[in-house]
């Protein structure tokens, strides 16, 4: 089994080389460091490449366009309150929109707030809507 680097190439890994970036794994055995690539990835192997023979590339992105149709906006998430991917940005967009208002040069509302803090570490901040 691949941690991380499933879809990489010679090619991005060329790539990045060139542009000065450097190239960070996730290490062996340990796939909770990017848990939700990793679940996507999962997901998508399990629901869509699993699950079809792709007849060529153009049959391959309409069959991956509508999936990705169908979970942001027609399957439920519990992670979500049971609300489609596009029902709670919608809901999230005039809190967000108000948040980025600027109002004096600096924005009214907070989109997340600080997280408690213990005086050992560094300021995080709690998912937005919290």
């Amino acid at each position: 089994m691949c941690y991380g680097t499933e879809f990489t190439s010679n090619a991005v890994l060329a790539w990045a080389q060139d542009a000065g970036l450097q190239w960070h794994y996730i290490a062996p055995g340990k796939p909770m460091q990017n848990g939700f690539c990793e679940a996507f990835n999962g997901r998508f192997r399990d629901e869509c490449l699993n699950e079809n023979l792709f007849r060529d590339l153009g049959h391959a992105r309409y069959v991956i366009a509508e999936g990705a149709r169908d979970y942001n906006n027609e399957r439920p998430h519990p992670a979500l309150g049971y609300l489609t991917s596009a029902a709670y940005a919608a809901a999230l967009r005039p809190q967000r929109d108000d948040a980025l208002e600027l109002l004096d040069g600096s924005a009214r509302h907070p989109v997340a707030n600080t997280a408690r803090m213990s005086k050992m570490q560094p300021p995080t901040l709690d998912h937005a809507g919290r």
